[in-house]
């Protein structure tokens, strides 16, 4: 295997490593959508009970039934007195509403209702209990490795647990899978029917400080402490973070804000490979030509810290001389960019052309070419 070393010179002039970030949150994680790069984690495999943000999972479930075509936004589902009699944070629902999926959506991201979110598991499975283990499966199926959910809300149960890194996970997942209904999460107000006035604001600290911030949810409880799953934009650039265990909404707001500018100042993307422009050309074994192109489905982008220490090296890996025949689009290689301080990033390398196996007489020209190299190569010249 031969590594063929490429050197980006507008990328070395890089001097300090990047600082560190030191959270007060007890879990946290914090991650670069483009990239996927993780810029920081504490805890983050710890399981801990997510309080609200766990209806993240409830939002996922019943947006994947908008998808499906189970439910519409105008379908309006029935009131039980369980969901009615829900303490915590609620819509002020009674068994005489029926609330429509659109108005459920918005009372569990903005009011974090937890009547709601009983509705919606009742309707969408029959029972809470029913919806609370397919909550489970799908988060399995979609990637939340450490995630147990025994009921809809997050409501206390030393059963019902997740981690930062699966909160991350899963928001990742909503702005990925449901880019469109995902616009509910930076709605600030929302007022059902016009009950408790007071209450009608969306509980996320950020949505209002101009920095991009458009979700996703917080939660709280006494054991819990304060947490908030959040994400905002800049340039184009997203990050999604996930802190948990703060002393309280002050705290919760000033470290949120901390990462959010920590993240986007600490960190630069730059684009490496355009998507479809050839990284290397490769040389080719018994095929109908000698050079092959290789390039990346998507193009490569990494995160280069504030002032690193040395330079970005980026690595062409593959089989030299690749043997023929080739399909357009096959895997050949890897692209392996060093950063330092980080994880390497690795891209597959693929075929950018057709090549054919040669024939009989280009087979035997490459064999005469090849022994005569070696030939050369045993003598030293």
């Amino acid at each position: 295997m031969r590594a063929f070393l490429l050197r980006l010179v507008a990328l070395l002039s890089l001097s300090a490593p990047v600082q560190a970030f030191e959270t007060n949150a007890q879990t946290a994680w914090v991650y670069d959508v483009a990239t996927g790069t993780v810029l920081m984690e504490k805890n983050a495999d710890q399981q801990i009970p997510p309080a609200s943000m766990s209806k993240l999972m409830t939002i996922y479930m019943l947006f994947e039934a908008l998808r499906e075509g189970r439910v519409q936004m105008d379908t309006r589902l029935p009131v039980s007195t369980k969901a009615r009699q829900m303490q915590g944070s609620t819509m002020f629902l009674n068994e005489q509403d029926r609330p429509t999926v659109d108005e459920l959506i918005k009372g569990i991201i903005v009011l974090s209702g937890n009547d709601a979110c009983v509705v919606v598991a009742e309707g969408l499975s029959g029972t809470e209990a029913a919806f609370a283990r397919q909550m489970t499966q799908k988060g399995k199926e979609i990637g939340l490795t450490n995630s147990v959910f025994t009921n809809s809300s997050g409501w206390p149960d030393p059963d019902h647990l997740m981690t930062a890194r699966d909160l991350g996970t899963l928001a990742v997942r909503l702005i990925r899978d449901f880019p469109e209904l995902y616009k509910n999460f930076a709605i600030r107000e929302f007022g059902f029917d016009g009950r408790a006035p007071a209450n009608r604001f969306n509980r996320n600290p950020l949505l209002s400080l101009g920095i991009g911030a458009d979700g996703l949810k917080t939660g709280h409880t006494q054991e819990a402490g304060y947490g908030l799953v959040g994400s905002a934009v800049q340039n184009g650039r997203r990050v999604v973070f996930v802190i948990t265990g703060l002393s309280g909404e002050t705290a919760r707001a000033e470290e949120a804000e901390r990462i959010v500018n920590w993240s986007f100042r600490q960190f630069t993307m730059k684009k490496l490979v355009p998507a479809g422009e050839t990284v290397v050309e490769a040389p080719v074994w018994l095929g109908t030509q000698d050079r092959l192109g290789l390039t990346t489905n998507e193009g490569v982008n990494v995160l280069i810290p504030a002032g690193a220490q040395d330079s970005v090296k980026v690595e062409a890996v593959y089989d030299s001389p690749i043997p023929a025949p080739i399909a357009k689009g096959d895997e050949v290689g890897r692209l392996v960019v060093t950063v330092p301080g980080a994880k390497d990033a690795v891209t597959p390398l693929i075929a950018a052309q057709d090549v054919p196996a040669a024939g009989f007489m280009g087979r035997m020209k490459g064999a005469v070419t090849r022994l005569g190299n070696k030939a050369v190569q045993a003598a030293g010249l």
